[in-house]
């Protein structure tokens, strides 16, 4: 089975599902039979490569209320055993991080993506590292397994620029709005940070091949940089 991931490294929900998905896969018999590929989405691919903090960015964007958003997800990615820290959070363009994301998938394997993806995630959201500096990826890339030398040369390159944009652009075209997004099997999307339970019981409808398209309605998601919070 084949689990596509559309996420964004800025995106708290996708961290969030990131570990909620994984739990599920834990609890999932077959999990050794499952291949899991992350794919890029940028909630703002119009933001400048100038870093800027995070509170700032979205106050810009959303206004004060935004303080609140924050919190409430830090509170839930508490719970799910995940650091947030949105006053150290440095906001840039998420592209180089895509790229570099591409490259560990090329170049080494769906492993190594992983291995990466979660490296970037803890950095931009918990130790406040600039994800769209090159010399702060190839490190990132290093002590994610990759070599640091040659994540340093691809990313002083334009390797990989036209596949990613072309993924974003195709993303776009099935239909993906909101991150994260998991599409399983190339035919049955799940939207949202769903609970590990939801993630559970479509593994194994898709497992059983029912036929049956898991209609699971968007939970948790960002979209343009919004994220949907529920009430608490």
């Amino acid at each position: 089975m084949k689990v596509e991931i559309y996420s964004d490294v800025a995106c708290p929900w996708c961290y969030i599902g990131k570990r909620r998905f994984e739990r599920a896969l834990a609890a999932f018999p077959q999990a050794d039979q499952v291949e899991v590929v992350y794919r890029p989405f940028q909630l703002d691919p119009g933001k400048s490569t100038t870093p800027e903090p995070h509170r700032a960015y979205l106050d810009e964007r959303f206004g004060p209320q935004s303080a609140a958003m924050d919190a409430r997800v830090a509170e839930l990615g508490r719970a799910e055993g995940l650091a947030f820290d949105f006053d150290r959070a440095i906001e840039n363009n998420t592209l180089l991080a895509h790229r570099l994301l591409w490259h560990a998938l090329t170049a080494y394997g769906a492993k190594e993506q992983a291995a990466l993806k979660d490296r970037l995630l803890v950095a931009h959201f918990a130790e406040g590292a600039d994800v769209g500096d090159r010399d702060t990826l190839a490190a990132l890339a290093a002590e994610a397994g990759l070599d640091r030398d040659r994540a340093a040369e691809f990313l002083a390159s334009d390797e990989g620029r036209a596949e990613v944009l072309a993924e974003i652009d195709r993303a776009a075209g099935i239909g993906v709005n909101s991150v994260p997004t998991f599409v399983f099997e190339g035919k049955w999307a799940v939207q949202g940070g769903q609970e590990s339970a939801t993630f559970l019981r479509v593994l194994e409808q898709v497992a059983e091949e029912t036929g049956a398209t898991p209609a699971v309605p968007a939970a948790d998601a960002c979209a343009d940089g919004a994220c949907e919070v529920p009430e608490g």
